[in-house]
C-alpha cells in the first residue's frame, strides 16, 4: 500500500483531539472484561456508544485543545502517510471520500464530508460519550468517524489479525461505508432493536463491508481533486489479503468463539467470518454499490 509521496493531504478531514481532557471524567465502560466485552460488542458498530447502552449522556463539554502533536501539523504530505501510521489514516480518508464525491457526482447527486476524530481513551460525541473500549464507530448524530489509533494494536494482539495497514484502511473505508447508509437512509434499518444472523443489523454491517471493497476497487484510479492524480498509487494482493483477514477477524463468530468459547449465531450483529470477507470481496471484484444490496 503506497501513497503519492508528492501529494497534499488535506488534515481538515480529520479532528485530531488525542491529549485532550474531558470535564466531568465519567468513563463509558470499565477496564478488565467489562471493557472487553464492551469491546466485543461494539467493534466496527455502525452508530454511536448510546445505542449500545455504553453512553454515559451527550451532554458532556467539549474537550479541550490537544496538547498532543496535530495530523495537521505533522500530515502534510503522501510521504508523511507512507511513513506515520496517524498520516496514513488522514491520507485513507481523503482517498476514501475522493471516491465517493465521485461515486455520488457520477449518480447525479452530492456528497456531503464526514470528518474523523481521532481520539484517545475517550471522547465525547452526538451519540454519546466513549471510551476506546467501544472501538472504531460511526456516529450519525453528528455524521463523524470515531478513532482510537490503539485499536489497531488491538485488532492483531485481541483478535488475532495479521494486521498491516490496509487493514487500518479496510477500518477505516468500513466506517465511511456508515456514513454513505446515514445519507442513503439505510443505516436506520439497523436499529429495529433485533440481532441473529439474517437481522438488519448483520445486513447494515455486511454492506458497509462491502462498500469498502468498493472502494478499494477503485482506490489507486479515484484522481485526488487538486492534483487530478490518484492519491493511493498502490495496492497489492497481499494488501487485499490484509483487509479480508482483519474482516474475518471481527466477524461474530470468531468474536464469540474467542471471548465466550461458543458462537451463538442468535446475537450476532455483524455476521460471520465467512460473510465478511465474502462481501468485502463482492465490492471489490465488481467496484459496483448496486452490487452491495445485502438486503435482497
Amino acid at each position: 500500500m503506497q501513497f503519492d509521496d508528492d501529494a497534499d493531504l488535506d488534515t481538515s478531514e480529520v479532528k485530531d483531539v488525542r491529549g485532550s481532557r474531558v470535564p466531568g471524567g465519567k468513563a463509558t465502560v470499565g477496564g478488565g472484561i467489562i471493557g472487553l466485552i464492551a469491546l466485543v460488542l461494539g467493534v466496527l458498530f455502525g452508530v454511536g456508544p448510546e445505542q449500545l447502552g455504553l453512553s454515559s449522556g451527550s451532554d458532556e463539554p467539549a474537550a479541550t485543545s490537544s496538547s498532543a502533536a496535530q495530523v495537521s501539523r505533522t500530515c502534510r504530505t503522501g510521504a508523511d502517510a507512507n511513513a506515520r501510521e496517524d498520516c496514513r489514516i488522514v491520507a485513507v480518508v481523503n482517498s476514501v471520500q475522493d471516491f465517493w464525491r465521485a461515486e455520488y457526482a457520477r449518480r447525479g447527486g452530492r456528497y456531503t464530508d464526514a470528518k474523523t476524530v481521532v481520539f484517545a481513551q475517550r471522547v465525547p460525541t452526538a451519540c454519546g460519550t466513549a471510551t476506546s473500549a467501544v472501538g472504531p464507530f460511526y456516529c450519525p448524530g453528528d455524521q463523524q468517524v470515531y478513532l482510537d489509533l490503539g485499536f489497531f494494536d488491538e485488532l492483531r494482539t485481541k483478535f488475532g489479525s495479521t494486521g498491516g495497514p490496509f487493514a487500518q484502511a479496510y477500518v477505516v473505508a468500513h466506517e465511511y461505508g456508515h456514513h454513505v447508509q446515514n445519507r442513503m437512509g439505510t443505516l436506520a434499518k439497523s436499529q429495529d432493536g433485533r440481532t441473529g444472523a439474517n437481522s438488519n443489523a448483520v445486513r447494515v454491517e455486511l454492506q458497509a463491508d462491502c462498500y469498502a471493497g468498493v472502494w478499494a476497487r477503485h482506490a489507486t484510479t479515484t484522481p485526488d481533486e487538486k492534483t487530478g492524480r490518484p492519491l493511493l498509487t498502490r495496492l497489492t494482493e497481499d494488501d487485499i489479503r490484509d483487509g479480508l483477514d482483519a474482516a474475518a477477524a471481527v466477524g461474530d463468530d470468531r468474536i464469540q468463539e474467542r471471548f465466550q468459547g461458543r458462537v451463538t449465531p442468535e446475537s450476532w450483529t455483524h455476521g460471520s467470518a465467512t460473510q465478511r470477507q465474502q462481501w468485502f470481496s463482492t465490492g471489490y471484484s465488481t467496484g459496483d454499490m448496486a452490487r452491495c444490496n445485502t438486503f435482497r
